[in-house]
């Protein structure tokens, strides 16, 4: 559905329902996947789904339903579930209110018409070129090429009227040899940038350059991660930036807005037009999203907020609500830490005795309020001796504050998108003075 479409569906959910306040949202999606092993594809996911939700507000209670069917009688359904659910619901803390009208822009970028066109041959091409570098070395690989279309309007009995529509496109490769394996990866809007040949050399090249791996012992190293890394620890800062966990004590940055709480270098935002990541321009209210810089130059500047948190708290909405209501409480959805002024080899260059990190996985949280996570090395971890990699070491399982790491640290001039199923951030490499390992693998 084209953003007419979405806009004329909503208008016809508000139309109809009967609540005090209403709030639609349609999100029209359509999702491809190809997963393969063993350089064969395996998998292959088409999805094509429309789906409204409603709000509906009656006496100061809300209740929320949804439907994929887009009659009249299944939006009736929908509406008059929300009214029930609504009256058997604890009466909210302020009235709700729903957003009104207002003016946004997509930022350039968000959505690329090849992307949105591209189809199973064009996923399979480009998992064939991947294949060829696994044939070239006697690898094999595994992982997926992805890409989706989609769309959402906001529209309120309030006046709000909004619709986004963007694209993604994603691989992500590990190539496994005798003893060591390799990871690469692409996230992006445009399915023209997503080189199968980049990626399968990359995945290639760090299995082979990590074969034999060696032990090191464990306790606290310098260490470079490299972004895809690095974005498997800085999405749990995330939660942190969030004004419910500010107010709730739970966040690092709870009581100490307007201190230094990492290195004088460090500066995160949520941005939902950075160019590696354009992303709506409004939140699931249908409030404008603020570009919010919550940490800036190691100082705590803000947190951010949503109607509800807004309210609570009497600071302005920065718009990153989630759908509401929700208890996860606001959310940064497009999260980018700024890069350094080295670049990765002359970070690596600069070291004398360190590790280089390729990816981290299993990333778990130990102590919240502390940013403790726990998690393992994988596909790529090499040892930096002189300057210099020189060759694969054993994975290693890290604890580790994450803002002490940042207390001391450098980022690569470079910068990367990447994530995972739920997750996407924008950064850099990022070396940390020390890093610190508990134990070590047989692999």
């Amino acid at each position: 559905m084209d953003a007419e479409e979405r806009r004329a569906l909503a208008a016809r959910v508000l139309e109809r329902s009967p609540a005090d306040a209403t709030e639609a949202i349609v999100s029209a999606t359509h999702r491809a996947l190809t997963r393969f092993t063993h350089e064969t594809i395996h998998q292959s996911v088409d999805i094509d789904d429309v789906v409204i939700r409603v709000r509906a507000i009656a006496g100061g209670r809300t209740g929320v339903a949804t439907t994929n069917a887009r009659d009249d009688r299944s939006i009736d359904d929908a509406l008059a579930r929300a009214l029930a659910l609504a009256a058997v619901s604890p009466p909210d803390e302020g009235e709700p209110v729903l957003a009104g009208p207002a003016s946004v822009a997509a930022p350039a970028g968000a959505h690329v018409a090849a992307t949105a066109r591209a189809g199973a041959r064009e996923r399979a091409g480009i998992a064939a070129r991947i294949f060829s570098h696994a044939d070239a070395y006697g690898y094999w690989s595994s992982g997926y090429v992805a890409t989706s279309a989609g769309g959402v309007t906001i529209a309120t009995t309030a006046g709000a009227d909004l619709s986004f529509d963007g694209t993604e496109c994603g691989a992500n490769v590990k190539m496994t040899a005798g003893d060591s394996t390799g990871f690469a990866e692409y996230h992006g809007t445009d399915v023209r940038g997503l080189d199968g040949d980049a990626l399968g050399a990359r995945a290639a090249a760090k299995a082979r350059a990590a074969a034999t791996p060696v032990a090191v012992d464990p306790g606290a190293w310098t260490v470079i991660l490299e972004p895809a890394a690095f974005g498997e620890l800085a999405v749990f800062l995330a939660d942190h930036f969030s004004a419910q966990a500010y107010d709730e004590g739970s966040s690092f940055l709870s009581g100490r807005l307007g201190e230094r709480v990492v290195g004088a270098n460090v500066t995160i935002r949520d941005d939902y037009a950075d160019a590696l990541h354009p992303d709506a321009p409004f939140d699931w209210e249908g409030t404008p999203k603020t570009r919010a810089a919550v940490i800036e130059n190691g100082i705590a500047r803000t947190v951010l907020t949503d109607g509800t948190w807004a309210r609570r708290l009497g600071r302005p909405n920065t718009g990153h609500a989630l759908p509401a209501p929700n208890a996860r409480g606001p959310y940064p959805s497009d999260l980018v830490v700024d890069p350094g002024t080295e670049s990765l080899d002359a970070l690596i260059a600069g070291t004398a005795r360190g590790l280089l990190v390729t990816r981290l996985w299993y990333v778990r949280v130990v102590d919240r309020r502390r940013t403790i996570l726990t998690g393992m090395t994988r596909d790529g971890t090499f040892l930096i001796e002189d300057g210099e990699v020189r060759g694969g070491v054993r994975n290693l399982r890290f604890n580790q504050s994450l803002t002490d790491a940042l207390a001391a640290c450098a980022f690569s001039t470079e910068r990367a998108r990447t994530g995972g199923y739920s997750y996407a951030t924008v950064v850099p490499a990022v070396k940390f003075d020390r890093f610190t390992f508990a134990s070590s693998t047989a692999y």
